[in-house]
């Protein structure tokens, strides 16, 4: 069962790995496209919840449902940021900046949920931030983007605020988690979009695909995946081989879109994972799986 449960996992970071490939033959704006993945991806879940008789609690939970409102939202800001980031500076980049998130949150920890910064957490904290300035101090004037940059970053922020409302949401957990949290980002975006042009955008022909695969497969069927193994994998397994993610999008980013990254930023992106993982690895205490809905 751990072994199946594993195959899914890995094949739902692969999926979120090839979010920027599959973006990148979308002639849509950022946040359009955004909308149009968070709408198919909530109907899918919606069905997927429904088709497996799942229970709703969240009614039952008004301050934790209020605090997952806020992740929706927030993962709905941090996705745009970072579909914005993947036109100007490229998947590889935007990825390894998105990924600084989780440690974001790692360092706020003390504050924000009472845990002790350890000295491995601080060595990973410091090998991250270190990863961060030799992979943006080596930004080629071909790549070099200050919006761009600004929105990899953002992407990152709003990715943090995204985990630390849901972990503050803990009861309401798995598919429903997903599933509210999927269509609170696609409100969310749909209101963005009215706001800013005042009305919604049709896809081209040739974008369909692109977005059917990028809403079905990679945001509904990986999503289902994702959440259907978490509760059979140990904590320590999730967050290790969550790291496939980023390191399929560097390596996806080479194959397909022939981003190359320079000596330094390969150093670089090792440190910001080689940082991120050590962090995670060294808890004293482990932790439960993370509900978090990754990208």
């Amino acid at each position: 069962m751990k072994k199946l449960a594993f195959v899914k996992y890995t094949l739902a970071m692969l999926l979120f790995g090839s979010n920027g490939i599959v973006a990148s033959y979308i002639g849509l704006s950022s946040y359009e496209i955004v909308l149009w993945r968070t709408f198919i991806g909530a109907l899918l879940l919606t069905a997927i919840f429904k088709l497996s008789k799942g229970q709703t609690c969240f009614w039952r939970e008004k301050r934790q449902f209020a605090f997952l409102i806020g992740s929706g939202v927030a993962m709905a800001a941090s996705w745009m940021f970072l579909f914005e980031a993947y036109r100007h500076i490229g998947v590889s980049l935007s990825s390894l900046l998105y990924y600084c998130g989780p440690v974001i949150v790692m360092a706020l920890s003390p504050l924000l949920f009472r845990e002790k910064l350890t000295w491995t957490k601080t060595l990973g904290f410091l090998a991250v931030i270190g990863g961060v300035l030799l992979v943006n101090g080596q930004i080629t004037p071909e790549q070099r983007s200050q919006w761009g940059i600004f929105c990899g970053l953002m992407s990152a922020a709003t990715y943090a605020l995204m985990i630390i409302c849901n972990k503050k949401a803990s009861r309401i957990t798995g598919l429903e988690n997903a599933m509210l949290q999927m269509s609170i980002s696609f409100l969310a975006v749909l209101l963005f979009t009215l706001l800013r042009q005042g009305h919604l955008t049709r896809p081209d022909n040739l974008d369909l695909l692109p977005l059917l695969l990028l809403g079905v497969l990679n945001t509904g069927g990986g999503g289902f995946l994702y959440f259907s193994s978490l509760n059979q994998l140990p904590a320590q397994t999730v967050a290790v081989c969550g790291y496939l993610e980023l390191v399929s999008a560097v390596i996806f980013a080479a194959i397909f879109l022939r981003e190359a990254l320079s000596p330094l930023q390969i150093i670089g992106a090792l440190l910001i994972i080689g940082g991120a993982m050590l962090g995670e690895c060294c808890k004293t205490k482990p932790a439960p799986a993370d509900q978090t809905s990754p990208a």
